[in-house]
């Protein structure tokens, strides 16, 4: 299929600098965990999508310097000539594609832990950062600043060398330069403080010196966050926003603007739960007012429509996505082809980020199994390699686990009965996408259905079977099919088993008129009273989510939680906002409490640190410590137990049981996938389905096989001639 023209200004070239981007989609720096010290895994993530048609991919936030220096997170670095060379993966595979690469050299200042490196960074001033734990920054000097521009110097000497032929001079979330220009980081007097000019001349002299040194062969770029949301505390768009793009405009070649601060980046990256596609055009708009140069906007942008309007309305000249990228590699060469329902858009869950911010590779996504799998395990999210058998398979349950699979063994041309109770493809994810927030996460499922229907129309044998009466043992083996695949899903238990006692509490029981699980709260089949109290022992959505929907709904929402209440949702960037949210519909939290016991109408509740801090050895069957004397009781209307999920994998014990009788009913293996084999993550249960896809035909495979490690090897010198190399056994 040819594209729609109305598209066709999306694929226009666009100038910057010495350099030409092919069309208007590109790839902003966005962090995926593999920095310069995993360059297979570098270069193959990013050159997957210059194979997919982004006319440039860039790093992730580049170090300049050990100064610089985010661990526990992982960071790319450009400190030296190993760092060069092992960047130099990237760019030499991403050229190969026709795109451009680029690199985001960056400084942190105080934001810069420096937990490897020991270093003391250094700022504008000296403060503790908001977001980095017990750090400060030394407040430079004059010899300071000019040390730390030559570092950005030095940098982009080696950035040229590694191929780059974008640099950056990074400016967003916070970062060093965007500290000198804000009056909320920069206390100075001297001529790098006070007025805005003041402010503004460590960043326009860094700016002119790294053009300087490397202008006429790379494009200058920097990343501006125009507006920090603090009102006048900080930058605002129209007042030193617009200012500072006026005054550095003649330096640069392109403008990547965004807002927000590092504290709460997902002002930035906002997450689909409260931002919109096309959330920071509001501030974006401005900046073509006063600049002459190509600007890139930012706002996980899928939709073609909205990518023409973002151009054509002159809001933006290049369409920046990260997430979008990450979920389909392939973004631009589908809207180039005209195949606009086989994108996988992103759903703005933000568990790619959560990898990275928790400090680990590879970062991961919900939508595409692949992302991050590029290297290590040879996955490509378009290509699959064909079957090597005739064995027909036969998948039970068509939820995130069960519909990837499918997917992933009919592309591989494979005869797949897909088979499920519900009349939809989704499985839990037809529940979760109706609470507040969450309907964009229902792309994961559209995606899969979209998909597996196309597929069956080329593969005749293949069948999709919604609304059958559930399965037993006996019939799975009469069904004729040579492999099975369980994907039954798991359930939020009915009986208060959690991870803080791994036991039932006395007294819970969903079957009650007066408590109720998650399914059941939002199947909206029980009576619901005014006073509704939450019992949480969940890290991420479930219970926040409930409580808002509930609390809408005009009920008195208590939660109790014995855990950290949404802790996992600080990862994926939800957290500050989720608490607001809370706090404007009066959502009561009593957290580090739980419950003993249920009674009719009311819990007993505890505060988990109420046993006393000594301990001394009592003898047997006598507790340490001191008797916990904090419990007292709560009552409720409805109780809610959001306090752990089991798995629904009865009926793969069942086929396991009957083993002994799977030859005679032609059946060469039964295997275990997402949340039947155990409750997790809906990125890591999708990634189930498509690694068992792709590994059915290997000896067991319900094992992984190994991936590719990149890892030093030991006894191989690390120093030579002054460089710093290390030498990777794959």
């Amino acid at each position: 299929m040819a594209r729609d023209p109305r598209y066709d200004i999306l694929f226009e070239p666009i100038q910057i600098g010495p350099k030409t981007l092919r069309n208007r989609f590109y790839q902003v720096p966005h962090c995926i965990g593999a920095g310069s010290t995993l360059p297979g895994f570098q270069a193959a993530h990013r050159s997957l999508k210059a194979e997919g048609g982004w006319a440039a991919l860039n790093t992730e936030y580049c170090s300049i310097h050990p100064e610089s220096d985010d661990t526990h997170r992982m960071s790319a670095r450009i400190w030296d000539e190993g760092d060069v060379r092992n960047l130099r993966a990237m760019t030499d595979e991403v050229h190969k594609y026709g795109a451009l690469a680029g690199i985001e050299m960056w400084y942190g200042g105080a934001h810069a832990p420096c937990m490897e490196s020991r270093a003391t960074p250094r700022g504008p001033s000296q403060y503790a950062s908001e977001f980095e734990t017990l750090t400060y920054c030394k407040e430079m000097d004059l010899r300071d600043i000019a040390q730390v521009q030559q570092y950005y110097v030095d940098a982009a000497y080696r950035a040229r060398d590694a191929g780059f032929d974008i640099v950056y001079v990074y400016g967003a979330h916070s970062y060093l330069p965007l500290q000198f220009l804000s009056p909320y980081y920069n206390k100075r007097t001297d001529k790098y403080g006070g007025s805005l000019e003041n402010r503004a001349r460590f960043w326009l002299e860094t700016l002119e010196k790294v053009r300087r040194a490397v202008g006429d062969d790379c494009a200058i770029a920097t990343r501006f966050a125009v507006d920090s949301l603090y009102g006048c505390a900080g930058i605002e768009v129209e007042q030193d926003g617009m200012k500072f793009v006026e005054m550095a405009d003649s330096l640069l070649d392109l403008w990547d603007v965004d807002v927000g601060d590092i504290a709460e980046w997902g002002e930035d990256a906002g997450p689909s739960r409260f931002n919109l596609q096309g959330h920071q055009i509001p501030w974006t708009r401005f900046i073509k007012q006063v600049s002459k140069k190509p600007v890139l906007g930012v706002g996980r942008f899928t939709d073609p429509e909205k990518m023409t309007e973002i151009v054509t309305k002159g809001i933006a000249d290049i369409i920046g996505a990260a997430r979008p990228s990450i979920a389909d590699p392939f973004l631009p060469k589908k809207i180039e082809e005209g195949r606009i329902d086989d994108i996988r858009v992103c759903i703005g869950c933000n568990v790619c980020i959560s990898r990275w911010e928790i400090g680990g590779p590879p970062m991961i996504c919900t939508q595409n199994a692949t992302a991050g799998e590029e290297y290590r395990r040879g996955w490509h999210p378009e290509k699959f390699a064909r079957k090597k058998s005739d064995d027909a398979v036969l998948v039970v349950g068509a939820g995130p686990a069960g519909s990837e699979c499918a997917r992933v063994l009919m592309e591989r041309g494979h005869t797949v009965h897909l088979v499920d109770q519900a009349e939809k493809i989704g499985g839990h994810l037809n529940q979760i996408v109706t609470l507040p927030g969450l309907g964009e996460w229902g792309y994961h499922r559209d995606y899969r259905e979209t998909q597996i229907n196309k597929l069956l129309k080329k593969n005749k044998q293949s069948q999709l079977a919604l609304g059958q009466k559930a399965l037993t043992a006996n019939a799975i083996l009469e069904y004729g099919a040579e492999k099975v695949v369980i994907a039954t899903g798991s359930h939020w238990v009915s009986d208060g088993t959690n991870c803080l006692t791994h036991d039932p509490i006395p007294g819970a029981d969903a079957s009650r008129d007066d408590q109720l699980t998650p399914e059941q709260v939002i199947a909206g089949k029980k009576k619901i009273g005014k006073r509704v109290v939450i019992l949480n022992a969940d890290t991420y959505f479930m219970a926040p989510s409930l409580a808002e929907k509930l609390a809408t709904a005009g009920h008195e929402v208590t939660i109790v939680s014995g855990v950290h209440l949404a802790n996992y949702m600080h990862f994926t960037l939800e957290y500050p906002n989720m608490m607001r949210r809370l706090h404007e519909l009066h959502v009561k939290e009593m957290g580090d409490h739980f419950c003993s016991r249920i009674e009719p109408g009311r819990l007993e509740i505890y505060n988990i640190w109420g046993d006393g801090s000594r301990r001394t050895y009592r003898g047997p069957g006598k507790s340490p410590r001191d008797e916990n004397k904090s419990h007292r009781w709560l009552e409720f209307d409805s109780l809610v137990l959001v306090t752990g999920r089991r798995s629904d994998d009865s009926l793969h014990r069942q086929l396991k049981a009957a083993q002994d009788r799977w030859e005679s009913a032609g059946i060469k293996g039964v295997y275990l996938i997402g949340d039947a084999e155990a409750p997790r993550l809906i990125a890591d249960a999708t990634f189930g389905g498509q690694r068992l896809a792709r590994e059915i035909e290997e000896g067991d495979p319900q094992i992984p096989l190994p991936y590719r490690r990149e890892v030093p090897v030991w006894g191989v010198p690390h120093k030579k001639e002054g460089t710093f190399e290390i030498i990777y056994k794959i």
